[in-house]
């Protein structure tokens, strides 16, 4: 409580299902002075980001249950919000056979979150003021 908070903070959109990853996750995104936004399902997370045009990066499991499979649905962030940056993290070691969409990084759990702040910060380091509209 004794750190000082940004003003502007930028916001962070975590898309995780299980409960303590995600707590985790919310813990890793706010120490790093960005403001964590949560989504505990992709449908939540496409209605966050249809609300919250402020969101220009989103931090998401690949291993999200319910039939659509992660890397689908990072490319339809993709491709309905390209300004957007995108981190996917999964359980396992996706080598070669990942095409990830442009910009996206991909992490293997478990994840070193001074790895995963590093790239938060390198990706958000170009972001302007404002919303991804104006981008």
């Amino acid at each position: 409580m004794g750190q000082s908070t940004p003003v502007n903070r930028h916001p962070v959109l975590i898309v995780e299902d299980e409960p303590i990853l995600r707590l985790e996750a919310l813990d890793m995104v706010e120490a790093a002075g960005f403001e964590p936004v949560e989504a505990t399902s992709v449908e939540h997370a496409i209605r966050i980001l249809e609300e919250r045009p402020d969101i220009r990066l989103v931090y998401m499991d690949l291993d999200m249950p319910r039939g659509i499979k992660g890397i689908e649905i990072a490319a339809a962030i993709r491709n309905r919000w390209p300004p957007i940056e995108i981190i996917l993290i999964a359980a396992f070691s996706m080598g070669e056979e990942l095409e990830l969409p442009v910009r996206a990084q991909f992490f293997a759990k478990p994840v070193r979150y001074t790895q995963i702040v590093g790239a938060m910060r390198s990706m958000m380091a170009h972001v302007g003021e404002g919303d991804r509209k104006c981008a």
